[in-house]
């Protein structure tokens, strides 16, 4: 973690897990959130704590701050807090409400901008609720989700469009990393979305952030978009026409590109086995759930959403605001654990 610089969590959707799960990790990992703090809403923290409070057991008193830097020397039997809006009354677990979307695109907004400002390390975002965010109104009813309100906020702060400050999804855990061309859109959009200029921009990202993380260039795979990486054009021309014209280009760059292979198969040449590398430090998919399945199904309790492109460090945990298990205190923290993890070695 860059030095004398602490990490914020944004607290989520306060109608789903994302309280619960952050109690949790200050409660069980104080080695991995040391450091950190929380920006959102005291009262539901306190529920929070509360909740996960075992009998007999002393509970997890709140330490509200006045700045990020105080969380630095914040005792760690504790939970540190920056207040930002506090709700008028306790919402419900589970449903869907305008003010946990207020409250929650606040959160990431203040992070963002204090992150933007070099007041903090990194920031980690605990689940939102899209249906939420966009009942909440203006300006957090244009964003689809976390991704492009932080892009937007970025660009505002650098003096850009959003168009110039272009970003990426990675999903990461031990054994796999994976980036998208597309993110958040319909699969015919996707698919029209897989253009030389888009593959060839999503390469770049990809291996300027991974170079910066791994300190060495990167070895990247490329997936196909059709069946068998269209098998020489039989299923589809893309592969011929667009991705291989964008993997070229990235090589005359200088990047370590290789592709595109069979989407069935160039995620297990890149997985990490039994403490043997794979093939590939990153898979580049072309679309959301063909990245996105395979780095889940080796386990979503490990896995971590990393925004690439942007001028400040952001991850989160590989999951929603499971309202259907909110409040019952079964949330698993594990995710956001390595979130946290994940955005202290970036941000070194």
């Amino acid at each position: 973690m860059e030095p004398g610089k602490p990490i914020a969590i944004t607290m989520g959707d306060a109608a789903g897990i994302g309280p619960e799960i952050i109690a949790k990790a200050f409660r069980d990992a104080p080695d991995v959130t040391r450091g950190c703090f929380v920006v959102g809403d005291a009262p539901t923290l306190r529920r929070a704590a509360q909740l996960i409070r075992s009998e007999g057991e002393p509970g997890l008193p709140l330490a509200v701050l006045d700045s990020p830097a105080e969380a630095l020397e914040t005792p760690s039997n504790c939970l540190p807090l920056i207040q930002i809006q506090e709700l008028n009354a306790p919402l419900p677990f589970g449903k869907i409400d305008a003010a946990a979307g207020r409250l929650a695109g606040r959160c990431v907004v203040w992070a963002a901008q204090a992150a933007l400002r070099g007041e903090i390390a990194a920031l980690v975002t605990a689940p939102l609720q899209k249906e939420a965010l966009a009942a909440a109104g203006p300006p957090f009813d244009a964003f689809p989700g976390h991704t492009e309100m932080l892009q937007a906020e970025a660009a505002a702060f650098m003096g850009k469009s959003v168009a110039d400050m272009p970003v990426r999804m990675m999903l990461a855990n031990d054994e796999l990393r994976t980036v998208l061309v597309s993110i958040h859109m319909s699969l015919r959009e996707a698919v029209a979305a897989v253009t030389v200029g888009n593959v060839l921009q999503t390469l770049r990202i990809t291996h300027a952030s991974l170079a910066a993380a791994l300190g060495r260039t990167p070895h990247i795979g490329v997936a196909g978009l059709n069946p068998h990486a269209g098998e020489g054009g039989l299923f589809g021309r893309e592969e011929i026409e667009i991705i291989a014209p964008a993997i070229a280009q990235a090589r005359s760059e200088g990047m370590e590109v290789q592709g595109p292979f069979a989407p069935d198969t160039v995620f297990m040449q890149a997985r990490v086995k039994d403490g043997q590398p794979g093939a590939f430090d990153v898979v580049v998919a072309m679309y959301h759930d063909q990245g996105l399945i395979p780095v889940k199904y080796l386990g979503i309790e490990k896995g971590v959403n990393v925004t690439l492109g942007l001028p400040l460090v952001r991850t989160s945990p590989d999951h929603g605001t499971a309202f259907d298990i909110a409040g019952t205190g079964k949330a698993d923290a594990s995710s956001l654990i390595e979130a946290i993890r994940m955005a202290r070695q970036l941000s070194r």
